[in-house]
């Protein structure tokens, strides 16, 4: 009898807790596994595994049309939305978590409380045409702004917070949650979205006007 309840002790310990398994757990194995290897570790997940394969269909809100005026300092405020930006981008690789602690720590124009804009932020610089900017180069930018950076910049906003955007190219569409963001191209006039860890990308700093 004694030996059974050992034998039994030492299954039952080595079986996984299967109920532990939530849906993040299952939808991070399922980005590295395949259907049957998440069974396998979490054999009653499969109704968590359709969950996870779910689309996500949120869209951009907008925000109202800027109005821009240069401070000249560096620095343009768009008093419609009530932020401040820098009139240059900065250009230095960078991923989205070292962009967000370049901002905290920036003194941009003589001051601080810099930080990484979101999608709808940064979208507000771009423009319906290709226009000359402040140093007489084209690009999809506001007039105002100086893009040297011919490079995609970082947002905050993730693929968990907007799932699909529509560019002047097409509808484009991320279902990476936290582990992708948006970023926007003022040279071409494009939105992408890429791996946050990925640290071959710009920032352009914005903050809120006090």
């Amino acid at each position: 009898m004694r030996t059974f309840l050992v034998s039994l002790f030492i299954l039952l310990w080595s079986v996984p807790a299967y109920s532990a398994c939530t849906k993040d757990d299952v939808c991070k194995m399922s980005e590295k596994l395949g259907h049957f290897a998440v069974l396998d570790k979490c054999p009653n997940a499969g109704a968590l595994l359709i969950e996870c394969k779910k689309v996500s269909s949120i869209a951009m809100k907008e925000l109202s049309e800027p109005s821009f005026v240069d401070n000249g300092d560096g620095t343009v405020t768009d008093t419609t939305n009530k932020l401040v930006w820098l009139k240059n981008g900065i250009y230095k690789k960078l991923s989205l978590k070292k962009a967000k602690s370049y901002a905290i720590t920036a003194s941009e124009g003589g001051t601080g409380g810099w930080r990484v804009p979101t999608l709808p932020e940064l979208k507000t610089l771009l423009q319906t045409e290709k226009v000359a900017n402040s140093t007489g180069k084209k690009a999809w930018i506001h007039p105002l702004f100086n893009d040297e950076g011919d490079y995609y910049y970082w947002t905050s906003t993730t693929c968990k917070d907007v799932s699909f955007i529509v560019d002047r190219y097409q509808k484009k569409t991320c279902q990476q949650g936290d582990g992708g963001a948006w970023l926007v191209h003022f040279k071409i006039g494009a939105i992408i979205w890429h791996f946050v860890k990925s640290e071959n990308f710009y920032v352009w700093l914005v903050k809120n006007a006090s």
